[in-house]
Formats: structure tokens, C-alpha cells, sequence
């Protein structure tokens, strides 16, 4: 494709080469307003200008906590465009959660929503902090536009206290020119960003990315969608979070660098996505299951006309068969999965050339080698036969600081350095992988990976909690409902459910926070104290059977 770019270049160059190229072509569309590549490029580097001004360094730290707007996007590439180093963040995270990104990441700058300027200030003075710069997801929309959702109290506004080191995105735009330094970056050593995951242990890890490394699988998207999305004549809706690394590998592999038109959705309201599909022509969704299973319920969906969807994606969790059965009958179209972790990046697509099978994540990217393995013992499972998926790649790197989980999640074979999945697949002869299962301490809620060992702390952190184990409990409209088994103390007098499920919302963001919480004398253990999750999981299924 005429949009291909090298792992020897930056991130930001098949964005920089499509603007030279087709300047005026449409880049965004935002709540009815379109940026073209040539502004959006402007914008980019008036905003990079700004960030080196007010003293942000190469490999500086610079937290995104925002929703999905034009904003994210400018300062995402004009933070890499001065060799600094974005870590975003979902806009709904607590102070507890941001403040403990913002000290293990070591950020000294933050941009963030007026609405979620509070927690910034509540937590400012306990973390690196130095500056933060705020904006709202109107700002660049037209004057009358703005008033308009102002006076009808469409547009939320939060209460922004203006100090010295408070700034406004607006304002750096308009001060500062398109013109910043020139930095010197080698793309496979230069960190392109550090997301933040869950896992086995605890709060989450930073995982970094090189710009090589997320370059290497929008190289590879390339090669799948080669000859069916086309370069400049297909239109994307992302509603899926840029904060995560689904969307975000796919909004540059199918849109952004190639010349597509992309619908930014800044909150995933099903009738507001419907429409824009309608009004746009979109021909490209991506969603994960309970995206989908919404859409289908949604009682207003005959009022749509959604034929000019070509190509939809799942991915984040198992797509249910019912749900890939029912939305091929609305719209004569399959939906392909996209798979992967933060840790490895993207590693699978489904093959375009024919309806994929409802669980198959597609067949590995050739910049990823894959290994099916007995967990236990790490022996190689006979061809067909269940295993644990293992990930190489020469852009494999350590979590941030975390040897110790490091150590727990990348194992040597053969020379090699493997990141553990955790997911249980088997490959057919096609080459496809097919999913089967997860380990028992991720819970996929809404289309969220939540990490079953960060609600388990925090219920840990509550006075009167001596012990605590949070498991998935299936339900077909959200995939699981998070569910905590509580040991408390002999002392403890006077602590219920209400209590602690209070003490996660204000710690925890909303998909994460337990909707039951079942209280015991005791949780079961292995012989070297290790939690055993999967007892009580399996008990849980048990119950439902």
C-alpha cells in the first residue's frame, strides 16, 4: 500500500507523508466538524512547539487523560514529535488510580479534561507534577457551536482553577507557531508510549512501547487489508478508547496513515453511532462483543440504515456465536476479530479473503512467532491441542520498573525471551488460531480486561479486610459480572457489602468496582499460600450449571 511506512521511521511519519501527499483529504471528523490532514499536522506541531516552550524534554513523561476527541490526537503526536513520552490514561480513573500512575510512570506533565481537573488538583502536590494543561472536548469546535451546547447544557464543563501552572490547550495552540525543534530519534530505542495494564500482581503495570515496535504492526496491518480497505475511499468510527492499544493500533493501521476519514466518538452512545454510520457512510467499525450486542438490541435499530458498512472488528473479548450469527443477518456483513495484548501489541487479524470462523482470532502477523504450550511444564501440546499462547518479537521489552512481574511473565526458551499470554488457543491447519479460554484472573466486563489482582488490593487496603479474591461470573450482556469473596477480621464489627463496594468506587474506575460481595471465613490456598482463583471460579460456573 502507498501508505506503508519503515520501522526505521517514527510513528508519526505515515501521518507527515499522507499530509504532504493529500493535504486537504479529510483526517477527522469530530461532533460534525472535519479536520483536514493539513490542519490536524498544524495543530500538531503548534502544540509540540508549546510543550518544548514550557520546558518538556526528550523522554519527559506526559500524561493523555482524555477521552476521545481531536485533542488526544494532537498531543499524542506532538509529544513523540519532541522525543517525550505519552502515557495515556482512561478519562474515568479516580485520583487513587492517576496518582499512582502519574509516580510510577514519573510524569511531570498531565493533559486533562476540565472535568477531571479536580482529581488532577487533588492529587498535584502528592505526585511529579509540574504543569498540567487542560482543555474541553468542545474546544475546537466553532464559537456558536460551543454556546449552543452551553445553553442547552449539552456539554459538560468542569470548574478549572487558574494558577502558574495551569495552562490551556486552546491558548498554546493559538500562541505558539507550527514550528518545533528538531530532535534527533532513533525509532527502535525511542519509547513511542507506556500503557498501563492489569495482570497477575497487584496495580497495573507500564508497559513501554518503542516507535519501531508499534510501527511493526501497523506494517503488518497493511499487508491484511490489502486489496479490500482502500487508500482514502473508506471511512473508520472509532468509538473504542485511543488509551488503549486496540484502537489505537488500528486507527493508524486502517485510516489515519493510508488517507482515511476517521469519525472520532468521544462517548460510545449507541443511537449517537448509529447515526454517524448513517450520516458518514462509515465502512469500517471497530467494537468489542458488547458494542455489538447493544447495537443489536438497540429498539431504534430499524431507523438506521447501516449499508455502508464493508468491514467490521471485534476484539477486547470473546465474540459470543449468537451475537456473530444475529449482526451478519442485519447487515449481510461477518465481523473479523483483531487480537492481542499492551504487552505484545497487535498479533493477529482475521484474513479478509473469506467469512471468518467465530473464534478465530486469524492467523499471526509475520513481525510475532507463536508458541502453543502445556502451561504446567512449558512441553509443546500435539498439533489441534489446547495450549497457553506464548509471544516473541524482537519489540518485546520489560514492564516499567517491575522486574519481579517481569520475571513472572516472560520465560527464555530456545534462546528467546516469550511473554506469556495467559490465553489457552489451538491452531488449525490453516494456520488460525482459535481461542478456547483465559486465565482465571483476567475479568472481561463490558469489553474491559480488569484485572481481578488490583481489586483484590484495593479491598486488602480497607482496615477491616484480612483477605480477598475477585472472580468473573458470566453474563451474557456485559461477558462477566466482577464478583468479590471478602475474609474479614475477627475485630471487623459493622462492615457490609455497601461499605466496601463504596470504598472501590472511590479507588477504582466504575467497570471495575464488584457487583457482588460474598463474605467467608476463609479463601482457598495452595500449599505455599498462593490464592487459588480458580477454585472459586470453577465453583461459580458450577452454581450456574
Amino acid at each position: 500500500m502507498k501508505g506503508i511506512i519503515s520501522v526505521e521511521e517514527e510513528v508519526i511519519t505515515g501521518l507527515e507523508r499522507v499530509t504532504h501527499n493529500l493535504p486537504d483529504k479529510v483526517a477527522l471528523v469530530y461532533l460534525g466538524e472535519t479536520i483536514t490532514y493539513r490542519a490536524l499536522q498544524e495543530m500538531i506541531y503548534r502544540f509540540a512547539t508549546a510543550l518544548y516552550e514550557l520546558g518538556v524534554e526528550k523522554n519527559d513523561k506526559v500524561m493523555l487523560y482524555l477521552s476521545n476527541c481531536p485533542q488526544w490526537i494532537i498531543a499524542y503526536f506532538a509529544i513523540q514529535k519532541i522525543g517525550a513520552i505519552p502515557v495515556p490514561t482512561s478519562p474515568i480513573y479516580t485520583p487513587y488510580e492517576i496518582s499512582y500512575q502519574l509516580n510510577d510512570s514519573g510524569a511531570e506533565t498531565i493533559i486533562c479534561q476540565d472535568t477531571n481537573f479536580g482529581y488532577v488538583s487533588e492529587v498535584f502536590a502528592k505526585t511529579p507534577l509540574k504543569r498540567v494543561i487542560v482543555t474541553n472536548l468542545v474546544d475546537l469546535l466553532p464559537w456558536w457551536k460551543k454556546t449552543t451546547g452551553w445553553v442547552f447544557d449539552r456539554v459538560p464543563r468542569g470548574i478549572v482553577e487558574k494558577n502558574a501552572h495551569t495552562y490551556f490547550f486552546l491558548d498554546l495552540l493559538r500562541k505558539y507557531p507550527p514550528q518545533p525543534p528538531p530532535v534527533v530519534i532513533n525509532p527502535q530505542e525511542q519509547l513511542a508510549y507506556i500503557l498501563y495494564t492489569g495482570g497477575t500482581t497487584g496495580l497495573p503495570k507500564g508497559v513501554p512501547g518503542t516507535h519501531s515496535g508499534m510501527v511493526s504492526y501497523v506494517k503488518d496491518y497493511y499487508d491484511v487489508i490489502e486489496g479490500h480497505v482502500s487508500e482514502g475511499h473508506d471511512c473508520f468510527i472509532l468509538v473504542n478508547p485511543l488509551f488503549h492499544i486496540m484502537a489505537k493500533g488500528m486507527f493508524m493501521g486502517i485510516a489515519l496513515t493510508i488517507g482515511n476519514p476517521t469519525v472520532l466518538m468521544p462517548v460510545p452512545i449507541v443511537d449517537a453511532i448509529l447515526e454517524a454510520i448513517q450520516k458518514y457512510k462509515v465502512s469500517m467499525l471497530l467494537g468489542v462483543p458488547a458494542l455489538y450486542r447493544m447495537i443489536l438490541e438497540n429498539d431504534r435499530l430499524d431507523l438506521y440504515n447501516l449499508a455502508s458498512l464493508k468491514y467490521c472488528w471485534s476484539g477486547g473479548d470473546v465474540l459470543p456465536i449468537e451475537v456473530f450469527k444475529r449482526f451478519k443477518e442485519l447487515t449481510k456483513r461477518p465481523i473479523y476479530q483483531v487480537y492481542g495484548s499492551t504487552e505484545v501489541g497487535h498479533l493477529c487479524l482475521s484474513p479478509m479473503h473469506k467469512d471468518p470462523a467465530p473464534q478465530s482470532l486469524g492467523i499471526p502477523f509475520p513481525s510475532r512467532e507463536i508458541k502453543i504450550l502445556e502451561p504446567n511444564n512449558l512441553e509443546a501440546v500435539k498439533p489441534g491441542e489446547v495450549g497457553e499462547l506464548l509471544v516473541t518479537s524482537e519489540f518485546l521489552m520489560d514492564y516499567w520498573k517491575k522486574p519481579k512481574e517481569t520475571a513472572q511473565s516472560f520465560v527464555y526458551i530456545d534462546g528467546k525471551r516469550w511473554y506469556r499470554m495467559g490465553d489457552f488457543v489451538r491452531i488449525d491447519d490453516t494456520g488460525e488460531l482459535h481461542y478456547v479460554d483465559r486465565r482465571a484472573d483476567i475479568i472481561k466486563h463490558r469489553g474491559y480486561r480488569v484485572s481481578a489482582s488490583e481489586i483484590e488490593a484495593v479491598l486488602q487496603d480497607h482496615e477491616a479486610v484480612v483477605g480477598a479474591c475477585a472472580v468473573g461470573v458470566a453474563d451474557p450482556k456485559v461477558g462477566e459480572r466482577i464478583k468479590a469473596i471478602v475474609v474479614l477480621k475477627e475485630s471487623a464489627r459493622g462492615v457490609d457489602a455497601g461499605e466496601l463496594v463504596s470504598w472501590c468506587r472511590e479507588r477504582l474506575a466504575f467497570y471495575k468496582v464488584p457487583q457482588y460481595i460474598e463474605f467467608r471465613d476463609m479463601l482457598p490456598k495452595s500449599k505455599v499460600g498462593k490464592l487459588l482463583r480458580r477454585e472459586i471460579r470453577d465453583e461459580e460456573r458450577r452454581r450456574q450449571t
